[in-house]
């Protein structure tokens, strides 16, 4: 009977409650202390001598002596034996027994077959059965990896009979389960004991030409079986059909195996013309059939290199040659077969080819002309010997085959070192070890902790079993461990300490694996053709604006090209970070989503929330030139500290207590997590932590009435063709933004122009605003790198790379900032400027002088749609700073407000300070560094940097309506109050 996992176990322990399943029984438990008591059922009980103890799961009867945990509790009071009662538990299902009742005869689980299916549908169904039994079932799947089947399960639907199908089945004294049952018995599937025939087996099965299954076989995946006890089991009665027909279906040449394993072996390598005999004898009339039907030329007879092997090899060589067919006799070494040979000479692809090719002709005379007919290619080795070689020789011919200049195979090879070829089972919570009878379980296992290998080890055998906590790269520790194992498993130390070092090695290579980085994503050269395409836009900020719409974001246009370009700095040393605000519901993670979007998965990270310490324990290069969302700020309130460095110095460090690796002493460890990498939060948050504030943009989303409207346009569009269109269009624009971020290189940008620029400079926080303005020139023009010129200096004994900043740049960056840091530099946060604008409109809009209109809270939520519990927090806030004034209201309780602002904004919606491109082109010229050039003749003394934007009319600031980003025709739009520029004039040439 196959073994239930430990892990299985105690899963349930801990998932099942004993406390649930004794209350689902009818006992009624009462409070005693940290335990319940209550009435045991398995006795006459006067007073409550039944304790359940929920801390660690156990029930225990002081009457009758009776106890333990979840299994044992359904076992005892359902009268079910062990096997019974996990499953029940698996399924979930509660025990239906009544205590001091007669058991029911009625079965809980589902049965998985039907009473109406003909016989042929039931074996299917039973097929189905164990396939699905096998997919639950670590114990068999780590068979079938350490025979190296794996790989077949779903495609040959492979099963595993663990004696839960007549757990399933009704019980015998019922009609319908004493027919099912007699059906199953004359099938074969169970016996007349009632026990399934193949129990304990891995379970293969074949198809006949109809399609129905034709046989089954099984073969015991436990190494310690009883005395007499066969490991391989067919359904009684004549084999009938072939294994594998399809795959010999088109072929020339078949592989004849002795077992069906070792025909999985060779289907595994990639050999698919293969089947299997049923035993050394087992070659029958349906196998000739379906050769002749097949057109089948030659035959490889794969049979075991043993005494049985060889007897009925030469004997079928002679029968088949007779029917016309040409045999060859694959040679194993003395004593292996198929499986064992491919386990032991790796990679089997090209081990077993050799084999293949070397294949002895059985006939008399000379081989005829023959051309290996595979479903793998392997490399050509001149190997003609009657012998089969040592496993050695063939893994050197193989390594040499793949060589440059291959050289002479050597007379004897080193073997392969110890561990690198032993398998495993790696899983989240384990890795499992067979080796021999022994299998070792490891717990504990960190594949990123280099220079430490403490972990849990269980090694079992049978019945005995040793378990200990150690470091594998301590050698008091390990021998410890050895001599204790071998003395509970009863077996030699030579033996454990040897599996110990092979697992050593085996978990060296697993952290080896992990520590190498994983590879970037390879575009094929059309998709890169296509990313360079659109880096060269000459409209490249309007096109990302265009594909934002065709991707479904409406509005919020400076919000998303920000984001973008946000997104886009994390190449540069000093990346821009980014808090998204609105109310609930308004749309700010829908806009970090689409952001998100348009950035390569390999260069983004999205958490949820973050504990105060997560981000200096992460990878010393994981964030660095990434983008870091956070869905709320809230989530990232107790890592705000972390936060907040790792964005102004670029790294984080910390320095932590641990663990020598080699001495086991307390030393002091540092952990560093570099930079750069873009920060991006989203909130609902009114007021924002100042810390915060000073170094992110703040972008808040359009709350308005159109842009809600615009938004259930989009929505009802989602659900028309239109809209199905859209969303195959919107995965090619999102996969062609993503190749193309992935072709920008963190260059070095210079700014010609900087000394040049002006900022406000009348608050502290000003400093870090400036630096974001300046960031933002930068990104925009590490975004046209594929159309900028890159330059080379030398310089200390290095060359530096870098591209420059144009004039177009800073005039893009000044409309964004004014739209950005222009709304919030003044002492209202954005959204609270928002509901203020609102309430000078209304009141603007009332026939009476500002200072006679008296309006309530209910008017302000009409006028500006807010919900009540953030708009209180914005009138609380404008009345502070005394732009509103609150009255005592008609009815003695309530408040009135009067608007104490004049509504003159025309300062609110632009940042006053910065200089613009006109100016700074009229300076150039005055100069002399500059020269506006003619239509078509650029000037000589034109900076190469300034070639390209063929600025005109440098003379005269012209009014214009004209607000595209980069149009070709764009024309300075001046405040005369402000001195604030909106635009720059001049006229773009490709850039």
């Amino acid at each position: 009977m196959a073994r239930i996992p430990d892990s299985e176990l105690e899963r349930m322990k801990a998932e099942v409650s004993v406390e649930q399943l004794v209350r689902a029984h009818g006992i009624e438990l009462v409070k005693s202390g940290r335990d319940v008591r209550g009435r045991c059922p398995f006795h006459a009980d006067g007073t409550p001598s039944l304790v359940v103890t929920p801390s660690k799961n156990l029930w225990h009867c002081f009457g009758c002596g009776l106890g333990g945990g979840p299994v044992d509790w359904v076992m005892k009071a359902n009268g079910i034996s062990f096997r019974h009662a996990v499953e029940l538990l698996r399924e979930g299902l509660p025990s239906v027994a009544a205590i001091g009742a007669a058991r029911s005869t009625v079965r809980v689980l589902e049965s998985p077959v039907s009473v109406s299916a003909d016989d042929a549908g039931l074996l299917d169904q039973v097929v189905d059965y164990y396939h699905q039994t096998l997919k639950g079932s670590p114990e068999a799947l780590a068979y079938l990896e350490k025979r190296g089947i794996a790989g077949a399960v779903d495609h040959f639907r492979l099963g595993f009979a663990n004696r839960t199908l007549g757990l399933r089945l009704p019980l015998k004294n019922r009609g319908a389960g004493d027919a099912i049952r007699s059906r199953l018995q004359k099938l074969g599937v169970i016996r007349e004991s009632g026990h399934e025939h193949l129990n304990g087996s891995i379970v293969f099965h074949w198809r006949d030409e109809a399609g129905q299954v034709a046989g089954l076989y099984g073969r015991k995946i436990g190494d310690s079986l009883r005395a007499g006890t066969a490991y391989h089991l067919y359904l009684a009665g004549p084999r009938r059909g072939v294994f594998n027909a399809e795959g010999l279906r088109g072929q020339k040449e078949v592989i004849l195996c002795e077992a069906v394993i070792d025909a999985l072996t060779f289907w595994c390598a990639g050999y698919r013309n293969v089947t299997a005999s049923w035993g050394a004898e087992g070659f029958t009339a349906d196998h000739l059939a379906l050769f002749r039907a097949c057109g089948i030329e030659r035959v490889i007879i794969a049979y075991d290199r043993d005494e049985a092997g060889d007897a009925a090899a030469v004997k079928l060589a002679g029968r088949l040659m007779e029917e016309g067919f040409g045999c060859y006799r694959l040679r194993f070494p003395h004593g292996l077969d198929a499986n064992e040979y491919a386990l032991r000479v790796t990679p089997a692809v090209k081990s077993l080819g050799v084999l293949i090719r070397s294949a002895e002709w059985s006939g008399n005379g000379r081989a005829p002309q023959r051309e290996v007919i595979a479903q793998r290619s392997v490399p050509a080795l001149p190997l003609a010997a009657k012998e089969a070689p040592e496993p050695e020789v063939v893994q050197a011919e193989v390594a040499q085959a793949e060589a440059p200049n291959p050289t002479p195979i050597p007379a004897s090879v080193e073997p392969a070192a110890p561990g690198l070829a032993i398998e495993c089972v790696v899983s989240d919570a384990e890795i499992v070890f067979t080796l021999g009878a022994v299998r070792y379980r490891v717990r504990g296992f960190d594949a990123k902790a280099a220079g430490i290998l403490k972990v849990n080890v269980l090694a079992s055998c049978n019945e005995w079993f040793h378990v200990d906590t150690f470091d594998l790269y301590h050698a008091k520790a390990r021998a410890n461990y050895v001599a204790r194992a071998a003395a509970e498993l009863r077996m030699r130390e030579e033996t454990v300490k040897a599996d110990l070092g092979r697992m050593l090695l085996k978990l060296e290579m697993l952290q080896g694996q992990a520590a190498v980085p994983a590879a970037g994503v390879q575009m094929s050269a059309a998709d890169e053709r296509a990313a360079l395409a659109l880096l060269r836009e000459p409209d490249l900020l309007a096109r990302i604006l265009s594909d934002f719409a065709a991707c479904g974001v409406v509005g919020e246009e400076t919000n998303k090209l920000v984001g973008y370009l946000a997104a886009v700095s994390r190449k540069l040393d000093a990346p821009l970070a980014v808090v998204i605000q609105s109310s609930s519901a308004a749309g700010k993670s829908s806009l970090m989503d689409a952001v998100l979007a348009f950035v390569p998965e390999e260069e983004r990270i999205k958490y949820s929330a973050m504990t105060g310490q997560s981000l200096f324990y992460m990878g010393e290069t994981n964030l660095k030139h990434k983008v870091l969302a956070i869905c709320e700020e809230e989530g990232a309130s107790r890592a705000a500290y972390a936060l907040k460095l790792l964005q102004s110095d670029g790294e984080l460090t910390i320095a932590s207590t641990g663990k020598d690796a080699q001495t086991g002493n307390l030393v002091t460890q540092e952990y560093r997590v570099e930079g750069p990498v873009s920060i991006m939060l989203t909130t609902t948050a009114i007021e924002i932590d100042e810390e915060l504030l000073n170094r992110c943009l703040i972008l808040t989303v359009d709350e308005g009435r159109e842009q809600t409207e615009a938004i259930h346009r989009l929505q009802r569009q989602k659900r028309t063709l239109d809209g199905l269109k859209l969303k195959t269009q919107k995965e090619q624009i999102l996969a062609l933004h993503r190749n193309a971020q992935r072709l920008l290189k963190p260059l070095a940008v210079v700014n010609p122009f900087a000394d040049r620029l002006t900022f406000l400079s009348d608050k502290t926080r000003m400093r870090r605003d400036h630096e974001k303005y300046l960031t933002l020139i930068d990104t925009i023009a590490l975004l046209h790198q594929h159309q900028r010129e890159v330059k080379m200096v030398r310089h200390a004994s290095a060359e530096l790379a870098y591209i420059e900043v144009t004039l177009a740049d800073i005039e893009s960056a000044n409309r964004l900032v004014h739209e950005v840091l222009g709304r919030s530099l003044d002492e209202l946060p954005p959204v609270t400027r928002r509901v203020l604008e609102q309430i000078v409109a209304a009141v603007k809009g009332k026939p009476l002088p500002r200072e006679s209109v008296r309006f309530s809270r209910r008017e302000v939520r009409e006028w500006t749609g807010q919900s009540d519990t953030p708009l209180c927090r914005h009138l609380e806030r404008l009345v502070n700073l005394e732009y509103l004034l609150t009255h005592r209201g008609q009815r003695g309780q309530s408040f009135e407000y009067e608007l104490l602002y004049d509504g003159d904004g025309s300062d609110m919606t632009h940042l006053a300070g910065l200089l613009d491109t006109h100016t700074i082109a009229s300076s150039l010229t005055a100069r002399g560094e500059f020269t506006p050039p003619s239509p078509g003749h650029p000037s000589p003394k034109t900076p190469p940097s300034l070639a390209a934007q063929n600025v005109a009319d440098a003379g005269s600031v012209k009014p214009s309506a004209d607000q595209s980003m980069n149009g070709a025709q764009t024309h300075f739009t001046g405040n005369k109050k402000t001195g604030v520029v909106t635009s720059a004039s001049y006229t773009q040439g490709p850039m």
